[in-house]
């Protein structure tokens, strides 16, 4: 427990890494439950995995796995048109990198969005009594780190993690629609620090390029963080990956060597 009267340098730097952690914790959540899991279905998971997948969600993001989903759907759908929720290409990236957020909260309170992209993920018993009530989640959360370090660590903790989040969030629609390597014939981009920063999510291109595959790295120098819990959890029986090899979309040509 860190009180009002520990050093606020020791404060500030406890706060941030423990934010760093817990954004590391939800991009991992994000690009492997999210998207990968829900959104493709590359990997499926157990029960067990499932329900702790879905409880960490919500007490570090707050997200309705099935707004998510409907909204990332429908980036697949219409990639980089007028009918994309988040496209740099009609919007321009920066403004993209700006307003991702608001974005993707006009689509995902579409009701008709949600019901022809997510129509599988229909709200349960556990979504209806808890997981639905996105500022109870968070609320829980940052209680948790108030109990265990204090206010004070809590709240630099908070802004370092919802800054991180929704700006690395904004960066995998933005800038990895823009800059950064084009291996195969889509619109999206390869950047590694984007893939440190997101747990694999930078490797956009090799996303849209083969988006059943629940590895994002397609060569041997490129780092999948993501990758590297699902690897694990498979051995444990937690996790099972849908396809061993790579299966490209149509139309998509690799020009790496």
């Amino acid at each position: 427990m860190f009180s009002v009267g520990s050093s606020p340098f020791v404060l500030i730097a406890v706060g941030t890494l423990i934010g760093v952690a817990i954004t590391t914790l939800a991009n991992l959540i994000t690009t492997v439950f999210l998207h990968r899991g829900l959104s493709h279905r590359a990997v499926t998971f157990s029960p067990i995995a499932t329900v702790a997948f879905r409880i960490g969600l919500w007490m570090t993001t707050g997200i309705r796995p099935r707004q998510w989903v409907a909204v990332h759907r429908k980036h697949h759908a219409h990639t980089d048109t007028v009918d994309d929720p988040h496209s740099p290409a009609v919007h321009g990236w920066w403004r993209v990198q700006l307003r991702n957020y608001a974005m993707y909260r006009r689509a995902a309170r579409d009701e008709s969005n949600v019901e022809k992209f997510a129509r599988d993920l229909k709200p349960d018993r556990l979504d209806r009594a808890l997981l639905d009530h996105a500022l109870l989640g968070l609320a829980t959360g940052i209680a948790l780190l108030v109990v265990l370090f204090g206010p004070w660590v809590a709240l630099v903790a908070s802004v370092v993690h919802i800054n991180y989040y929704i700006a690395a969030s904004s960066a995998v629609n933005a800038i990895g629609h823009h800059f950064g390597r084009r291996p195969y014939d889509n619109s999206a981009t390869n950047l590694q620090w984007l893939a440190f920063l997101t747990a694999g999510e930078g490797l956009h291109n090799n996303h849209h390029a083969a988006p059943t595959s629940a590895k994002l790295a397609h060569r041997w120098y490129e780092v999948d963080l993501g990758w590297f819990l699902i690897k694990p959890m498979t051995w444990l029986h937690l996790a099972r990956v849908r396809l061993d090899e790579l299966k490209l979309v149509t139309a998509q040509r690799s020009h790496a060597r």
